[in-house]
Order: structure tokens, then sequence, then C-alpha cells
């Protein structure tokens, strides 16, 4: 299914065959990354739990955005609130209106199913970007601090500033 089309950007759901495009993508970027997460999300989107999406630039495959209509995990988990998960634009096509036109899409399909949407974000200097793009989109913090794998870091408490560390924010759709 198509999403979105202007310009040179097309948003579509995601196909086994983007899995590895994307991979290839980041790894030549220098993440460590694995087409596993990618499998999962597609085995989601079969199995009816997510919506995958991937965006085209110039008919390159450019980015992708997952939104899981009800979310099992995180700070609203079993609210029956869509959230936004492993949202990413690779480098080389950022600052082309990708990650808007990817954001935009995961929204409308949030939208279907409640009036605010969430998600959680890296804290590292790798999500940088991402951070800058949520808050200028009017994602607040939910109030909770951070959280470190599947519970929030308490206060004192031992993390690491790695992926599993994140600040959790929401959004009002309508």
């Amino acid at each position: 299914m198509v999403y979105y089309q202007q310009n040179d950007i097309l948003i579509r759901d995601m196909e086994p065959g983007d899995a590895q495009i994307i991979t290839d993508g980041e790894i030549a970027q220098g993440w460590n990354q694995s087409i596993d997460k990618y499998l999962s999300r597609l085995k989601d989107q079969a199995e009816g739990r997510s919506i995958s999406l991937v965006a085209e630039y110039k008919g390159s495959v450019a980015g992708y955005v997952n939104v899981y209509p009800d979310s099992k995990w995180g700070a609203f988990a079993g609210r029956g609130l869509p959230e936004i998960v492993d949202f990413g634009v690779l480098e080389k096509y950022r600052r082309n209106g990708v990650g808007s036109a990817l954001m935009d899409a995961a929204e409308a399909i949030a939208a279907r199913y409640a009036d605010t949407v969430y998600l959680g974000v890296g804290l590292h200097e790798g999500y940088g970007s991402a951070q800058r793009l949520y808050v200028k989109r009017g994602y607040v913090p939910d109030g909770t601090g951070v959280w470190y794998g599947e519970g929030v870091c308490p206060q004192y408490g031992d993390c690491r500033n790695d992926d599993s560390l994140v600040l959790y924010l929401s959004k009002h759709l309508k």
C-alpha cells in the first residue's frame, strides 16, 4: 500500500527485500546492525501487530518507521495507544524531507487508533537529529524519566548510555 507520494518521496509498506537494503545501508554508514530487527518488524506486520513503512527517495530505499497500534511495551504499554518504533533515515538521504514524510505517514496511521501517539528516543548523540525532529513536531516527555531496557532507570540507578537508554515522548494528534 502507498501512504504518501509527492515529488521525489514515496512512503509504502515495507517489503521483504527492503530489510537487506536497509541493513546494508546502515552497516555502510558505520552502524552495528543486523537484518534480524527488520525481519522481526516484517513478521509483526504479517501477523497484524504493526504497520511497517519504507520511504523511497528518487526510487531508492531511504528510510523506515513502524507503528504498533496497541503497543505492549514502554511508558504507555497496554493503554491502547499506538507507538512509533525504529524510525530512521539513511544518512545520505537526510535533509530531503524523507524523515518528515515518514513521520507524517506514521502519525496519520496512529491517528486511526487513538488521539495520542508515543515513542521512545535514545539519549546518546546518535539520536540527536531524531531528538530535535520530535521536539519540532510537538512531542513532549511523558514524565517517567529515562528508561533502560524494559523499565524506568531509578534515580541514582546504574544505566548505560547505549541504545537501550530512552526517554519516552508523546504527542496529542487530534
